[in-house]
């Protein structure tokens, strides 16, 4: 197929979101495995890339704030990840906004409660001791820090072939230009169906991975990586 160097860009949030799809889980009890990984991106390179030479993979996802709760305990899930050999980390931001339907939520609490001749706030309260609504977080910078770095990457060179583990129509334009500097594009994803029109228009291949390739069951949890069990 191709050889010379390679190098994979893992946008964390969308092997995530895909990979929960493809196994049929959900996306919050799932974590990609960096090391599984680097180890799918070899064998990749042995038989799907002509013997082509793995650089490394550049690994992005959205990190809290210092002040937030999570903050500890995601900056050493961070700090792993970052030793992880053939892994370099990029960190764009998470973003929270209040969730939309909580006030539309509240609101109709407040009238079923005048309606029915129960004090509102009395029923605010048992509802809000068994319900919490959970904020709308986004990953803001993660498709910007690939960008760049595809392209630049692609401009000195430092790869003949990009591994793109993505599915944002945004990164359209870079891999036009990464192209447009010689490299390949390749995108790798647990399901087409998750890789915007454009992408898979514009992409040299597009690698389905395999079911079998996605999951490792530990005693305690299941872990979504790439790679084998």
């Amino acid at each position: 197929m191709t050889s010379g160097t390679f190098a994979g860009f893992v946008d964390v949030g969308f092997l995530r979101a895909a990979g929960a799809v493809a196994l049929k889980e959900r996306a919050s009890g799932l974590n990609p495995n960096a090391a599984e990984v680097v180890n799918w991106l070899r064998r990749l390179g042995n038989e799907g890339l002509g013997g082509a030479s793995f650089l490394r993979a550049y690994w992005y996802d959205g990190a809290f704030d210092p002040s937030h709760h999570d903050y500890p305990g995601q900056r050493s899930l961070f700090d792993a990840i970052a030793r992880t050999h053939g892994i370099q980390l990029r960190t764009g931001h998470i973003a929270e906004h209040p969730n939309p339907i909580q006030p539309m939520i509240r609101r109709a609490l407040r009238q079923t409660a005048t309606d029915l001749g129960i004090e509102p706030e009395r029923l605010l309260d048992a509802f809000d001791r068994r319900w919490q609504f959970r904020p709308i977080r986004q990953q803001k910078g993660v498709d910007t820090l690939i960008a760049l770095d595809m392209v630049r990457l692609a401009q000195r060179p430092v790869y003949n072939t990009a591994v793109l583990f993505a599915g944002d129509r945004d990164l359209a334009e870079a891999v036009r230009t990464a192209q447009d500097f010689g490299a390949r594009v390749v995108v790798a994803t647990p399901r087409n169906q998750g890789v915007a029109h454009e992408l898979v228009q514009l992409a040299d291949d597009v690698i389905t991975i395999a079911e079998q390739d996605l999951q490792l069951r530990t005693p305690n949890k299941k872990m979504l990586v790439v790679g084998s069990r």
